[in-house]
């Protein structure tokens, strides 16, 4: 994490160095390799053998009580993603170390992180790089940043910071996602970090999300968008994607794009699809990006660069964004988890209120007739349940999930638990994934509609998760049930649902399979 990246009440003077040959346990260090608001990275090797490695200090003695705290939660959050996390194209903390250095008081003490040395980062290359074409070895960066980013958010974390200045190149090649300081354990669908990050790199959204006690929200959709953002300058030798002199400017001009106000111009000289990649990484919001999994756009680079070809693909569409202008009016208008247009939604919810094919064939998943679901909210169920394309999310499993939760009831509430509305959102959650279902500009968790299609979203996410990480087909409306009341994690840690839940998830069963009959 660079100077830059923290804020005024976060920042101290520029720590003091060793000096090359100090000995900070089992390792020597070197050459300063680059320093920041935090404290300075040195070349180091072992004592034992000459192994090559990187040492990160980071001085405590001039911190206040807020700032040392800050630190430790930083390094914590760093040392335990990398115990964690195991994988070629992210970097490893070999060891935490005190620095033993009376002679240096102010060093005395200090944080050492003993890590995989690179040979330079990604911003090192974009920065000694001419722009309009690809860096060296370009292909086999992108496919490095995405595998390591599938990896983290496969294994429940976001990075947080994804930016070139934290994607480490090391000898052979070899390709790593580093600065874990920021990585957070996601929470169900999103986790909180500390407001730092990088003006570059930060999607539209996280500038209109207030700070609470936690810190801010941050979802893997922001990684998504960073790596929409990191991928362009690679192709284009160091090119942002929106105009501007400084960050700040290019900030605003990407919100400027999220609002609609302004399209979404990319490098002409970019391939088709791989303009489409980064067009969708930088989808205008959190929920047209959703469907753009770390997974999905690694299997798409690895596709277009190249590399092996992925065993499995999703369900879910990539959004259309075929051109070099892109407007974001545009793709919001895409359907939410399907590719096609208005078309194919007016085909699919024209008539959904029936749900019948005829007087005697009620069409599989939809809602029959004759059942209790009220009919004003028939065709809210049916086109909610339409925008997943995921086979299992039906209007008749909304329905269900429905009627267990709430019995229909707009206005239920279980305020001991912080559960509303029709769908019992928590309020907090609800913001985290909300969709305007009526379309009247507003996003209220006591709206039916709007509860309804942020209820589809999610258990279409849902569902998604639970079939990459294996779990039975069969299963699939219940797991979505239990991930609905507890999370998703708690479903895939439990290989199933868990028992506390299992009540709950039964009566939803019942009622699905009575508007299957």
């Amino acid at each position: 994490m660079t100077g830059s990246d923290v804020p005024d009440d976060l920042e101290i003077p520029g720590p003091p160095r060793l000096p090359e040959g100090f000995r900070i346990e089992g390792w020597e260090v070197g050459a300063v390799v680059g320093s920041g608001g935090w404290g300075t990275v040195y070349e180091a090797r072992t004592v034992a053998d000459g192994t090559p490695a990187a040492v990160k200090v980071l001085p405590t003695g001039a911190l206040g009580p807020g700032q040392r705290a800050a630190l430790g939660e930083l390094v914590e959050r760093e040392v335990r993603f990398s115990a964690e996390a195991d994988h070629p194209h992210l970097v490893r903390t070999h060891a935490v170390c005190t620095v033993e250095a009376p002679e240096l008081p102010a060093l005395d003490g200090a944080i050492a992180l003993v890590m995989d040395r690179a040979e330079a980062s990604l911003k090192d290359v974009l920065d000694a790089a001419g722009t309009g074409g690809p860096i060296d070895g370009a292909d086999r960066v992108l496919r490095g940043v995405a595998a390591g980013l599938a990896h983290m958010h496969d294994a429940g974390w976001v990075h947080g910071d994804l930016k070139p200045a934290n994607v480490l190149l090391g000898p052979g090649g070899q390709v790593w996602l580093a600065d874990f300081g920021l990585a957070a354990e996601l929470d169900g669908t999103h986790a909180h970090l500390p407001p730092l990050g990088t003006l570059d790199h930060l999607p539209p959204e996280w500038w209109s999300q207030r700070t609470g006690t936690q810190g801010a929200v941050v979802r893997p959709t922001a990684d998504i968008w960073a790596f929409g953002v990191l991928a362009h300058q690679v192709l284009t030798g160091g090119l942002h994607p929106f105009p501007g002199a400084t960050a700040r400017a290019r900030s605003l001009a990407a919100q400027a794009y999220a609002r609609g106000t302004a399209p979404l111009r990319l490098d002409g000289g970019l391939g088709d699809d791989m303009r489409r990649l980064i067009a969708d990484c930088l989808a205008p919001d959190h929920t047209t990006r959703l469907p753009h999994t770390a997974r999905d756009i690694a299997a798409r680079v690895e596709n277009l660069t190249g590399g092996p070809r992925p065993g499995r693909r999703r369900l879910v569409p990539a959004v259309a964004a075929g051109l070099v202008v892109l407007t974001a009016a545009a793709l919001a208008g895409a359907a939410l988890l399907g590719g096609g247009g208005d078309t194919q939604e007016d085909d699919r919810d024209r008539g959904a209120s029936a749900a019948v094919t005829d007087a005697h064939r009620p069409v599989p998943g939809e809602i029959p007739e004759d059942s209790d679901v009220p009919e004003a909210l028939r065709p809210v169920i049916a086109k909610a349940a339409h925008r997943c394309t995921d086979e299992e999310i039906t209007p008749a499993l909304l329905a269900a999930l429905l009627k267990a939760e709430s019995g229909f009831d707009a206005g239920a509430a279980r305020p001991e638990n912080e559960e509303y509305g029709i769908a019992m959102w928590t309020p907090s959650v609800f913001r985290a994934w909300a969709v305007d279902g009526d379309g009247d500009g507003d996003k209220d968790h006591m709206s039916p509609p709007d509860a309804i299609a942020t209820m589809s979203l999610y258990v279409c996410w849902l569902d998604q998760r639970f079939k990459e990480a294996g779990l039975p087909k069969k299963d699939l409306p219940a797991l979505v049930a239990a991930g609905y009341r507890t999370s998703d994690r708690t479903v895939i840690e439990e290989g199933g649902v868990p028992a506390r839940v299992r009540p709950h998830v039964d009566k939803v069963l019942g009622y699905l399979a009575e508007y299957e009959r």
